[in-house]
């Protein structure tokens, strides 16, 4: 599920994609793959969803996608992290740090610069959000030109 300040299209910005309209659902998919590509609770009825313009009835439904999901998550001040409501322990070094996660089927693979970490996963949740890389910390420090802007 996507974080309430991200919405739907900042996620799939530029990407063609076609919807599947079902009773409570609505599946956004790659037209040309029909791999799914996100689902979301349907805010249309069946009457609304019927009268739509230039809607057609659905072919095949969308299938999930065989590659991993990939993800940013940041450690805890303990080193550990969260994904698909699994929590990973990577240790106290790692504590603070941003990692790449590759969350497959049968298992979760953390990126940690040159070493990676694998584990199995014990879940079946999706991956629910896609955490992007934190912002810059502290205040903006003017530098004399805008070229020289830096953060403290």
């Amino acid at each position: 599920m996507v974080s309430p300040r991200r919405g739907l299209a900042e996620i799939l910005g530029g990407t063609l994609v076609s919807i599947r309209i079902e009773n409570d659902t609505l599946m956004f998919f790659d037209p040309t793959t029909r791999v799914l590509l996100r689902t979301r609770p349907s805010p249309l009825t069946w009457d609304q969803a019927r009268l739509l313009r230039g809607a057609r009835p659905a072919g095949p439904p969308p299938r999930p996608s065989t590659e991993p999901v990939t993800a940013q998550r940041r450690a805890s001040n303990t080193g550990v992290i969260m994904v698909a409501g699994q929590k990973i322990a990577l240790g106290r070094i790692h504590a603070g740090q941003v990692v790449t996660v590759h969350v497959a089927a049968d298992t979760v693979t953390v990126d940690l610069g040159e070493d990676t970490h694998t584990v199995r996963r014990t879940t079946d949740q999706p991956v629910r959000s896609i955490k992007s890389p934190p912002a810059p910390q502290g205040r903006p420090r003017f530098l004399g030109n805008l070229e020289s802007m830096s953060w403290d």
